[in-house]
């Protein structure tokens, strides 16, 4: 990230972020030989996808299916053939789907990475932009998360990250852009609709930072909290809306501004 206070984002990292993927990422078992209840299962899978190269692969499966109950010579070879094709090429691109996920999924909490992040973000304002619509972007700094590891060890510090991520999924919506963007450091992007203002979204925050924190009496999860909001009418580029954010989040910090939940631990 760079420094706090600063507008100088690099556009350039922004763009690097491939298409959004969903965070859910799919199994695929490799064993031997083709059964028939494994093809039909990669079938199903494949149908379900929205994937445009699974699409693909059916449509031109679908064509030499009907060529070879047309009756033509050897069809029983080439059926073996083509279920042979058909199970290769759907595990490749399903393969390549999950490789996709890796790549813009955090693998400690399952939200977005930064990566992730920006393409789903961007993707978003653009839309916000044509559509008229505000969003608001928050960021969320976990406090002590310091204190915790030196405390009580790394791991218990990963555990409180997840009970930090848990926390904002309880929070907002599925719609709403959720990320983990590295170290103790979470975003969201919302729509205007989902988070009005931060008086809104603090007492929302507060109930599931309690709840996070139930079964944990050693130390409390809190965040302390940036707002940023996008007006299509006076649009700005992500990094620009990021840089808002982010001194925002800093100032409270500064002035030690938390979420409720910290002020009874």
């Amino acid at each position: 990230m760079p420094p706090r206070g600063s507008n100088n984002w690099d556009e350039e990292r922004l763009s690097l972020a491939g298409p959004s993927a969903s965070a859910k990422v799919l199994s695929i078992k490799r064993g031997p030989g083709i059964r028939k209840e494994t093809l039909e299962s990669l079938l199903s899978t494949a149908l379900r996808s929205e994937d445009t190269e699974l699409d693909q692969i059916l449509s031109a499966l679908e064509e030499i299916s009907n060529w070879l109950k047309s009756g033509a010579p050897k069809s029983r070879s080439l059926d073996n053939v083509l279920q042979l094709a058909a199970s290769c090429a759907i595990r490749q691109s399903l393969l390549d789907r999950e490789i996709r996920s890796l790549a813009v999924t955090d693998e400690l909490t399952g939200l977005y990475n930064r990566r992730g992040f920006l393409a789903s973000a961007m993707h978003q304002l653009k839309l916000a932009h044509r559509q008229s619509q505000d969003v608001i972007l928050l960021f969320f700094d976990m406090d002590n998360l310091k204190g915790i590891n030196d405390a009580f060890g790394h791991r218990e510090g990963d555990l409180a990250i997840i009970r930090a991520a848990d926390a904002l999924e309880e929070t907002f919506r599925d719609s709403d852009i959720l990320a983990r963007l590295g170290g103790d450091e979470f975003a969201v992007l919302a729509s205007e609709a989902s988070i009005p203002n931060r008086q809104a979204i603090e007492p929302r925050m507060d109930r599931s930072l309690e709840k996070a924190n139930a079964e944990e009496s050693r130390y409390k999860v809190s965040f302390s909290i940036g707002i940023a909001r996008f007006d299509p009418e006076t649009a700005c580029s992500l990094g620009e809306l990021m840089a808002r954010a982010d001194q925002d989040m800093y100032a409270n910090k500064k002035q030690g501004t938390r979420s409720a939940s910290s002020q009874h631990s």
